[in-house]
């Protein structure tokens, strides 16, 4: 071999100075500083121990709801997302189609319009849904027995919501479960067989282990969202932590009842992306060497 074929190119000196890209990442980060630093003098300086008085409770309350919405809605997109899912990674046409077409509709529209077709739609149909109900045991003076309707679930607007939002997640919950699944190699279904594996056995205890992993983070991205989205229900007469914010506001027309609540949505986010961060961590352990 030549000397010319043997000669390795120099990597590029290292850039010094302050180029233009540098100095304008200093200057954005420098602006949200700034920025950061203004609110927290403005909190600081128009202090109002009588508006927290008033109205600290009421936020108390509303983070309850918020945080019963977005909990329960979870569990239940959770468990509706299996079906989709399967119906997803089904071979037949009719099931695919039909589950293709639920999550296509629920991604495609806007939350928003999806929570309004439920809260304002439904009532259209108050009587054909007053016709349908099941006896339930109340205790109420004694033991009774009353008939709910499914008009008595969906007239409360904090049903409307977990409904809408359920439905709404379990499109998106649906694709990260499928997408999991499938990033495991199609080798761990055929080791597992060979093995004498059901295919269920198969996937409770090595395709789902490995897939959750996997879809880890896309859930907590997702339980960050519906955090964040659960202030849609302020608008359909919701009392969570952002309709009690708007009603602070409409009593005391002071901006601070939209900072802190703001800043409630902050400290939860940041709760949830360090927990998830911790789970990770602990759960992938074996991965790192």
């Amino acid at each position: 071999m030549s000397a010319t074929a043997t000669m390795v190119e120099r990597p590029p000196p290292r850039a010094r100075g302050w180029p233009r890209p540098r100095i304008a990442g200093y200057a954005l980060v420098g602006l949200w500083m700034a920025f950061g630093l203004g609110i927290v003098a403005y909190l600081v300086l128009a202090w109002n121990p009588a508006f927290f008085a008033k109205y600290a409770p009421a936020y108390l309350k509303g983070l309850g709801v918020t945080l019963s919405l977005v909990a329960i809605a979870m569990v239940l997109g959770a468990i509706l997302s299996v079906p989709v899912a399967y119906g997803r990674m089904s071979k037949n046409r009719i099931l695919s189609g039909l589950a293709y077409c639920y999550v296509y509709f629920f991604r495609g529209t806007p939350l928003l319009v999806q929570t309004f077709l439920v809260y304002y739609g439904v009532g259209s149909f108050r009587p054909q849904l007053s016709e349908y109900g099941i006896y339930l045991p109340v205790i109420s003076d004694g033991l009774t027995v009353a008939r709910f309707t499914l008009w008595d679930f969906f007239k409360d607007a904090f049903n409307c919501g977990v409904f809408a939002f359920a439905l709404n997640t379990a499109a998106y919950q649906a694709e990260i479960l499928r997408g999991a699944i499938e990033s495991v190699p199609r080798g761990q279904w055929e080791g597992a067989a060979s093995l004498g594996l059901h295919k269920l056995q198969t996937l409770r205890k090595i395709i789902l282990p490995q897939a959750l992993i996997v879809a880890l983070r896309p859930y907590g991205n997702e339980l960050i969202l519906m955090i964040k989205a659960s202030a849609i229900v302020a608008i359909i007469t919701v009392y969570d932590l952002m309709g009690n914010a708007k009603l602070a506001f409409a009593n005391s027309f002071d901006i601070q009842a939209y900072i802190w609540v703001a800043v409630v949505y902050l400290v939860m986010v940041e709760i949830l992306r360090h927990g998830v961060e911790w789970i990770e961590r602990r759960i992938t352990i074996h991965l790192k060497r």
